[in-house]
């Protein structure tokens, strides 16, 4: 995801050209790099969609009229979590998930065909799509209803959240599938994680969230106050509940 977080953090009035290089050069860097690195690695579709992505829009870069480069600049958000939103939807449908040659990596090569674990990436691409679908609504809603490309709400605040949310859930949803597996398999396991894990960060990410409204001024200061508020608490409740049952499960 590197390119994609370099050209959103950089994208902007007057800097699309600059954006777009640097992430094409990044996306190289990954796939080349990579190679040399570990021979035997296999290409990975993300990888491959990067470069051309990125590729095609510095061609269009090289071309465009001033009225065009205007209209990337201010759609180039909503453009990027589309195309990635497209990735992986399309890897889905032809049955290969992206997810799936970076699991492999982390994997023994027995299971590479396990129906569990093919079944867990698609669940994990799709939770990936959902968030650039998110991701990709929010910045067309601040860019097309309220006419402010970096309005603070929808071109940061839920598009971070969406990603957070799925980088999270990258990390929970397998070890709780293996987990279940493993009991309904009659081998001795550790418990499968609680939800309070997935949702112990996302709640966490309300308290700067909160702090932001009220730097800014993003909302009234009551929003702000009971963002963080809510955060504290709510992560003081999760974490209480996390540690209950790792106590419960070493017992």
């Amino acid at each position: 995801m590197a390119p994609w977080i370099v050209f959103s953090v950089l994208v902007g009035p007057g800097r699309f050209e600059t954006a777009v290089v640097l992430s094409l050069v990044l996306a190289l860097v990954i796939v080349v790099g990579g190679h040399l690195r570990h021979s035997g690695r296999t290409w990975k579709l993300l990888e491959l969609c990067d470069v051309a992505f990125f590729a095609v829009l510095a061609v269009i870069g090289l071309f465009a009229s001033a009225g065009t480069h205007r209209w990337l600049e201010t759609y180039a958000g909503e453009l990027s979590n589309l195309a990635l939103a497209a990735i992986a939807c399309g890897s889905i449908a032809v049955r290969r998930p992206f997810t799936l040659p970076y699991a492999r990596e982390e994997t023994p090569r027995e299971l590479w065909d396990d129906p569990v674990f093919v079944r867990t990436n698609y669940v994990v691409t799709g939770a990936w799509a959902a968030a650039f679908l998110v991701a990709a609504a929010a910045g067309a809603y601040g860019d097309l209803v309220l006419h402010d490309p970096n309005e603070l709400w929808t071109g940061w605040i839920i598009q971070i959240g969406a990603i957070l949310a799925a980088l999270r859930f990258t990390t929970w949803y397998p070890d709780v599938v293996r987990a279940r597996a493993r009991r309904e398999a009659g081998v001795p396991a550790p418990p499968a994680p609680p939800l309070a894990d997935l949702l112990l960060p996302l709640t966490g990410y309300l308290v700067p969230v909160g702090v932001v409204v009220l730097a800014l001024g993003a909302g009234p200061a009551w929003l702000g106050a009971a963002l963080v508020l809510l955060g504290v608490l709510l992560s003081r409740v999760l974490g209480r509940r996390r540690r209950q049952g790792d106590t419960g499960g070493a017992g």
